[in-house]
């Protein structure tokens, strides 16, 4: 089934803290109130922490029919599974070549009732999930969707609050994942260890947000750096592993992000500790949003799910599966059989019976019709000549008349132009900007332009600040309070080292 042709939107949840979003392909917005559609197709994914991966060869010349049943004996025997629990095991073929006769497969393997307990509360809003898939393999998006260009060896590292993960991608496929034991909850404990204070842990998550790594000399940010050291410390091991464990020469680029955004210095931290060239976890996916930050994931989830069949991993772990259309289940098709076999029965004695009669009243009637329609018919002839000329005369009257009325027209809009346009943009640029001192940003300066067909008219601000808290409070007053006139989007916040500001262009477009 191809999703795209099938279901009019996506909406993609995470079991994890409870949050949903829709979206089409061209846009994505938080689902305050998610609910059941059956238009929408809905898609989840696994945390790393929730399932086991791992490698294994089986004979080439295994019917494809034979392959899962094969694999599924290995993975129960090399993992030493417990036989009396019927795990759901999913896999993908690795990008390898066939050695010795056999193939490779990346093995995923999910006990059905962490899948239940997981799922239990998005149940209770949509009902049914029509995907579930591994989280290192949504990554595959970025590479069919040509959002990453490069191939190569690539790492990505993303924190969660209750988890975080390691993957590794070769030559644009997935290669090897690995949970950290390093999730936000963890971090949390073990930076209160070293405070000396317990703190909440949305608390800690805001200091990494709004702080980051910035390298500074207080206590906290020395806590910080202390903690990453342990945090990058661990991520180093498990990349030695798994470079000696897959023969790699070298790893030639680091995704880094989290679910609260991106941590600033995170990418320049990994740069000098893993000596690694590395950058943030965020990707221009193409949707336009409201939001100030998405979670990757969310996006990442709907990215998977604009995939056709044949790009996807195929390895769903779903068993929240909507029921068939009812003519398609064995209590339909029963009915229907019923219901036909009825029909037939009574339609073919009273056939022949009503036949004769039916035809000769329809041959009176048509008799009867034919004269009448005829007369009309010559009537209407006459008719219809007369009124072609007329109408003719009158097309001729209309287009001179349209001409003159186009004329007054433009010279009409013109005057408009002069004396209500200019005025009302000075106006709503004096509205705009009468309230940047009070958030301590100032105006480079401010253009005004409409899109070729005229169809958008926008100013952009150019905004400069000693920090970039003050734009992005800002940008948030102005969403709260202008709306309903407005629509803001901004690109970036960009530094200038050489003049200690932020720079930013403000999209503002007028409804």
């Amino acid at each position: 089934m191809k999703q795209k042709q099938a279901f009019s939107s996506t909406i993609s949840t995470n079991p994890y803290n409870s949050s949903f979003y829709t979206g089409t392909t061209t846009q994505i917005k938080v689902a305050d109130k998610p609910q059941y559609l059956i238009d929408q197709y809905s898609v989840s994914y696994l945390e790393t922490q929730n399932f086991i991966t791992t490698q294994v060869t089986i004979s080439q010349n295994i019917p494809n029919e034979d392959i899962i049943d094969a694999i599924e004996n290995k993975v129960y025997e090399e993992l030493g599974l417990d036989m009396a629990i019927e795990y759901q095991i999913g896999y993908t073929e690795a990008n390898n070549e066939v050695e010795d006769g056999n193939k490779s497969y990346h093995v995923f393997v999910v006990d059905p009732l962490t899948i239940d307990e997981a799922f239990a509360g998005s149940l209770d809003d949509i009902k049914y999930v029509d995907q579930i898939t591994p989280i290192p393999l949504l990554i595959r998006s970025l590479y069919k969707k040509e959002i990453i260009e490069d191939s190569g060896t690539h790492c990505f590292i993303y924190f969660q609050n209750d988890d975080a993960f390691l993957t590794l991608y070769d030559d644009r496929e997935f290669l090897y994942t690995k949970s950290l034991k390093y999730s936000f909850s963890h971090m949390h404990n073990r930076y209160c260890e070293l405070l000396g204070e317990q703190i909440e842990l949305s608390e800690f998550t805001k200091l990494l947000s709004e702080d980051g790594l910035r390298g500074g000399e207080s206590e906290n940010q020395q806590y910080l750096i202390k903690l990453f050291g342990e945090v990058f410390l661990h991520i180093n091991d498990v990349m030695t592993y798994s470079k000696r464990a897959f023969e790699l020469d070298r790893i030639d680029k680091v995704y880094i992000g989290s679910e609260v955004g991106a941590i600033v210095g995170m990418d320049e931290y990994s740069q000098t500790y893993l000596g690694l060239d590395s950058s943030d976890f965020d990707f221009n996916y193409g949707f336009e949003t409201e939001e100030w930050y998405i979670d990757q994931i969310h996006l990442l989830m709907h990215l998977t799910a604009q995939l056709e069949s044949e790009d996807k991993y195929d390895c769903n772990f779903t068993r929240f599966h909507r029921p068939p259309p009812f003519i398609k289940r064995a209590s339909g098709q029963l009915l229907m059989t019923v219901a036909a076999a009825i029909v037939f029965a009574m339609l073919y004695p009273t056939y022949y019976w009503t036949l004769d009669t039916i035809e000769g009243i329809k041959k009176s009637v048509l008799d009867s019709d034919y004269k009448e329609l005829h007369l009309k018919k010559v009537d209407r002839q006459n008719q219809v000549n007369h009124h072609t000329s007329e109408m003719e005369k009158v097309k001729t009257l209309v287009l001179n008349e349209v001409k003159a009325l186009e004329d007054k027209k433009s010279v009409l809009t013109q005057i408009h132009d002069i004396k209500v346009n200019y005025p009302m943009k000075a106006k709503r640029i004096t509205s705009l900007t009468k309230d940047l001192n009070k958030y301590r940003v100032k105006l480079d300066k401010v253009s005004y332009e409409e899109s070729t067909e005229g169809h958008e008219k926008f100013f952009t601000l150019h905004l400069i600040s000693k920090k970039d808290k003050p734009i992005t409070n800002l940008i948030e007053w102005y969403t709260k309070t202008k709306s309903s006139q407005y629509k803001f989007s901004i690109k970036k916040i960009e530094y200038k080292e050489d003049e200690k500001r932020y720079y930013s262009e403000l999209k503002v477009v007028l409804k």
